[in-house]
Parts: C-alpha cells; structure tokens; sequence
C-alpha cells in the first residue's frame, strides 16, 4: 500500500518529469522548425515512434512524418495520427532507401538500445545529405543521477534493469512500487553529454551540438545553461553535404 508521503513524492516526481519532458519535446520541435524554415513542408522520420503522440508535439506544422516502431500494437496507435508507420527494429537494417528524409529523430529510444551504434549508423544512412539527425535520452551525469551514486545507490536512468524487480537499488526510483518491466522497456545504455557528442562524430555527423531540459529539483530552464547536468539531453548532428563539408 502506498503511503502519504510516498504518494507526495510520487506526485512531485510525476511533475518534475511532465515539466521537463515538455521542456524536451520543445526543445526538438524548435530544432525541426530550424530545418523547415525557407523550404517545402519537412519530411521526416521518427525512430521508435510509439503510439505517435509525442512526435506530433514536436511535428511542425504541415510536416510528412514517417515512423518506425516494432511493436504492431503500437504502430496502429500512431497510424491513427496519421503517421506512416513501417514495423521493424530500430536497429536495422531498416528497410528503407538511403539518403530518404530531411530529419530523423528519435526520443527516450537509445538508451533502450543494445546497439547504439547500429542505430546512429542507420540514422545517418537515411538522413539526406545536410540534414539533420536529432536523438533525445537521459543524462546519466544529470545531478540528480550524480547525487544517487554519492549515496551508493544505482543511477536514477539506470533502475529499470531487471525482470524481477522495479526501481533496483533506489529507493527514491520513480518506478520502485510499479511491476517489474519487460525486457523490451528496460535501460541498457546510458550517455553523458560528452559521451553524445563523441558517438555522433564517429559516425561522421558534424556541427554536433547538445541542449539540454530538465534540471532536479530545480526549474527546467537551468538546463538550457547546464546542459551536462541537465535530466534529458537533446544531441543534433548534421550529415555532411561532401566529404569536404568536415
């Protein structure tokens, strides 16, 4: 049973996390808006769409948006928004043609993700050249995951990592009373802002940049000045026009 003061928390949790993730999904909109500016209606391709909800919040106006989602369940969901949902493993190989969209995106994906680098790699295979690739997770250098590992406790970005039980080695996990999750939902990888960075230039991207939303307790806004620390990173790389465009 949950008691008053976890019920407390679990509401200030639950408000932290929505300012933030609105903060976020903010952010991404203002980069696609970036790209659309002085140019045909943006073409994009989101990478682990889920039910396609979030991605129409950061879908700028009159956009084409494609999506690719391996759950069917989920992919009919974001079909009824209108989102041309292919069923495959974000991972590849994803069976679409190179050098396909203006953008691709992807939002809380990579860090569920056993082959990051599968995932970049493919990102960047169907982004045309100068456009932009746009990839969103949490922070595992976020102050908040800092403080938990000071204490001796498993990072917060890092909780969901068994079948047997939620919320491991934090008490204060968001998830810690909630069911075990399925495999598919758990934390693999977690990046750094400079470990961000550092994988999207080995896979060639250029003018890499990182945003950050989200900064606990504190209001979101920080982040935009401390984006290392920041709860959710946002990182924008820009494939190449040429191999001199380096």
């Amino acid at each position: 049973m949950t008691g008053p003061r976890e019920s407390t928390w679990k509401r200030f949790v639950a408000k932290m996390f929505g300012t933030a993730m609105d903060d976020n999904l903010t952010q991404i909109r203002e980069v696609l808006e970036g790209v659309q500016t002085g140019h045909p209606p943006l073409c994009f391709l989101d990478l682990g769409c889920g039910s396609g909800q979030n991605v129409l919040r950061y879908a700028p106006d009159g956009s084409t948006i494609y999506g690719i989602e391996v759950s069917e369940v989920l992919a009919k969901l974001a079909r009824k928004h209108e989102i041309d949902v292919i069923v495959a493993n974000v991972q590849g190989p994803i069976p679409i043609l190179d050098e396909t969209f203006d953008a691709v995106t992807s939002n809380q994906v990579l860090e569920h993700l056993a082959n990051t680098d599968a995932f970049v790699s493919e990102s960047f295979r169907l982004v045309r050249p100068g456009g932009i690739v746009v990839h969103s997770t949490e922070n595992l250098s976020s102050w908040h995951n800092i403080a938990a590992l000071v204490l001796g406790w498993q990072a917060f970005s890092l909780t969901n990592v068994s079948t047997q039980a939620s919320g491991v080695g934090n008490p204060l996990a968001n998830l810690r009373t909630e069911e075990p999750l399925e495999p598919w939902m758990q934390h693999l990888r977690v990046f750094s802002y400079r470990g961000l960075l550092e994988l999207m230039a080995a896979h060639g991207f250029v003018d890499v940049e990182v945003r950050g939303a989200g900064y606990y307790p504190l209001p979101s806004s920080l982040a935009h000045a401390d984006p290392r620390h920041a709860a959710f990173l946002t990182v924008v790389g820009r494939r190449p026009l040429s191999p001199i465009d380096v």
